[in-house]
């Protein structure tokens, strides 16, 4: 089986990147900080919002998604770990209860549907976040903003960070989600890509809320360094994309191409839910034994994998 990843097409080499310094130590300073963030996150939005790039978003937030549940179960500490979230979201049966992982994962899902350029944005805020809603209200956030404006975004975010956990020591996952509104609001981002849990720990949040010195730099510097995680996995889904979609001639099943789509907007695919008796969002019927053989053709291609190592219930993502 020949290796579709090697050697790199010329289309990822021409993909923006960080240079080393950004990312040769952390920062010690707010203007340090805000001078590398100034450069990664200018590197970042260029592959969000350039379609040019082929990054496909959809997967980009859904694998952050993953990233933020895992990340904020620890800080509140559940510490699922990344395979039990995606299972109990993935493998739950409509209409029954997925259990704190897997409506950990819904609600970042849930997060990635938001649209900050819509009129109702807050109203599906306070909907998504429920009778927790309190800490991420609009002024709190229009005041991180106000900050981020006037000392750079991650200023912003660290603010929104002490400014919910000083009203809740418990609110991790609001705080998180207050931090990555203002920052996808302070880049003029039309949605929101779960970022700053990724890197938080426990200690740098309660160094944060009590004042210690250095934290909030530190802070910063932990969301910078998700930013830099955010820049690595979007280059490297692009460049996967790219190879999926060259094999889709290969594949002969009725309905391949959509099935494609379909890998390229979901971290995990169920073939005999979410591929049969219909491939999901369209009314294209495949059999359960098709959508088995065509996961395993991906598979054999080199640009799927096989994400739970089970011999059923099994789910495939995109090969990373």
């Amino acid at each position: 089986m020949t290796d579709p990843f090697a050697p790199l097409p010329a289309k990822s080499l021409s993909l923006p990147k960080l240079p080393p310094w950004v990312t040769a130590a952390p920062a010690k300073s707010a203007s340090e900080v805000a001078f590398r963030s100034g450069v990664a996150l200018t590197v970042l939005d260029t592959l969000i919002n350039d379609p040019a790039q082929g990054v496909p978003l959809a997967l980009l937030g859904h694998r952050a998604a993953l990233s933020a549940a895992t990340a904020t179960s620890k800080l509140e500490g559940r510490l699922a770990r990344e395979a039990d979230i995606r299972d109990a979201f993935h493998l739950t049966p409509p209409g029954d209860a997925r259990g704190p992982d897997g409506d950990l994962l819904a609600f970042w899902r849930g997060v990635c549907r938001l649209r900050l350029d819509r009129p109702d944005w807050q109203s599906k805020l306070d909907a998504l976040v429920g009778g927790d809603g309190m800490p991420t209200h609009a002024p709190l956030l229009d005041l991180a903003n106000a900050r981020a404006d006037t000392h750079g975004p991650l200023a912003g975010c660290a603010w929104a960070l002490h400014a919910v956990l000083t009203q809740d020591s418990r609110a991790e996952r609001l705080a998180c989600l207050a931090s990555d509104i203002v920052l996808a609001r302070a880049l003029r981002w039309k949605t929101l890509l779960p970022l700053t849990a990724r890197r938080l720990t426990k200690a740098a949040l309660r160094d944060l809320v009590t004042g210690a010195e250095g934290a909030g730099i530190l802070a910063q510097g932990h969301v910078l360094s998700a930013v830099h995680d955010a820049v690595g996995l979007a280059r490297d889904l692009s460049r996967r994309a790219s190879a999926l979609r060259a094999i889709t001639p290969k594949l002969r099943a009725k309905g391949s191409g959509a099935a494609v789509e379909l890998f390229l907007s979901e971290d995990a695919v169920a073939p005999s839910s979410m591929l049969s008796p219909r491939i999901r969002g369209t009314n294209i019927a495949m059999t359960d034994r098709s959508a088995r053989r065509l996961c395993d053709r991906l598979v054999e291609l080199g640009v799927a994998r096989e994400l739970t190592g089970r011999s059923t219930f099994r789910l495939y993502g995109i090969a990373s």
